[in-house]
């Protein structure tokens, strides 16, 4: 008998009523290019929409050991599509960072089947997944590549990720990242301009896997380029922490669920200024990376 894995417990966990899914959508011609699209089950307009990118050191993941996060934000109100993508060792980068971009780009074109509203397209993602969301938001290649536009999303939302993580030191992420000609320009960071869409950077002091100077030096130079971010730096939950907060009762330790609701209808209002210089509420930068 096999016995079930921990994300099996987790997803076991995860409240179903009030939501429905609808599983297997292509989005692209690769067996990876399939999403699960969740929803309240009784929803009366459009809706706003997130695109969730899960993490896994663009090496692991699957969309359906995700369900316990599609299924909290629809509880939310809101239209959550999570991706598959192509992983290593199968591609490289920036492979997985297309993919990314040719999920959001279907979903900025065809979510409104689904009850979204196409005017509030939001990307998300949790570590690697993180990355890829800030990637698509920051760096308008690769929305350009899907004929679709960054100027479309609403916004970003980036728990623990990785953002400005040179110089790579790691054998595998050497082999993920070593073959770009310029190795600064796989970093979000590197991509930052006034034109990026307003953003939410949320991390937890006591990360060990990805160090919450990511989420400060990004938001840092977020504000010197004038473009609209906020940040939390929880300071009791650590790297995996901050993505089990979606579920109930963990949910009740953190704000991790109603920061995303009050960002999404904030920016949605069009009420999301950028944080002055000086009023950030991170907890840690380069002398305390986590």
């Amino acid at each position: 008998m096999k016995l079930p894995s921990q994300i099996d417990l987790l997803n076991a966990l995860a409240p179903r009523y009030g939501t429905a899914v609808t599983r297997n959508v292509a989005y692209g011609p690769n067996p990876y290019h399939r999403l699960d699209i969740y929803r309240p089950a009784h929803q009366r307009a459009p809706l706003p929409v997130v695109i969730f990118f899960y993490g896994g050191s663009w090496q692991t993941g699957t969309r359906a050991e995700y369900r316990f996060v599609g299924a909290a934000l629809a509880r939310l109100g809101l239209i959550v599509a999570i991706p598959d993508y192509r992983l290593y060792p199968d591609v490289r980068y920036p492979d997985f960072i297309h993919d990314a971009a040719k999920a959001t780009a279907w979903a900025l074109d065809q979510i409104v089947d689904y009850g979204g509203d196409p005017q509030a397209v939001f990307v998300a993602g949790h570590s690697a997944g993180a990355y890829l969301a800030m990637m698509l938001a920051l760096a308008g290649e690769y929305m350009a590549a899907a004929n679709s536009d960054r100027s479309l999303l609403a916004g970003a939302i980036g728990l623990a990720g990785p953002y400005d993580f040179l110089p790579i030191t790691k054998p595998v992420y050497r082999k993920i990242f070593g073959d770009a000609a310029d190795l600064a320009n796989t970093q979000p960071i590197a991509h930052v301009d006034a034109e990026a869409p307003p953003a939410l950077l949320l991390t937890g002091a006591k990360d060990r896997v990805v160090a919450p100077a990511n989420t400060s030096s990004l938001a840092a130079k977020l504000r010197a380029a004038g473009a609209s971010v906020d940040t939390r730096i929880y300071p009791a939950i650590g790297h995996i922490r901050i993505l089990l907060a979606t579920l109930p009762p963990l949910n009740l330790a953190t704000s991790v669920l109603d920061d995303i609701a009050g960002f999404i209808a904030r920016t949605i209002q069009q009420r999301s200024p950028a944080d002055p210089v000086g009023s950030s509420p991170d907890m840690a930068g380069r002398g305390n990376p986590g």
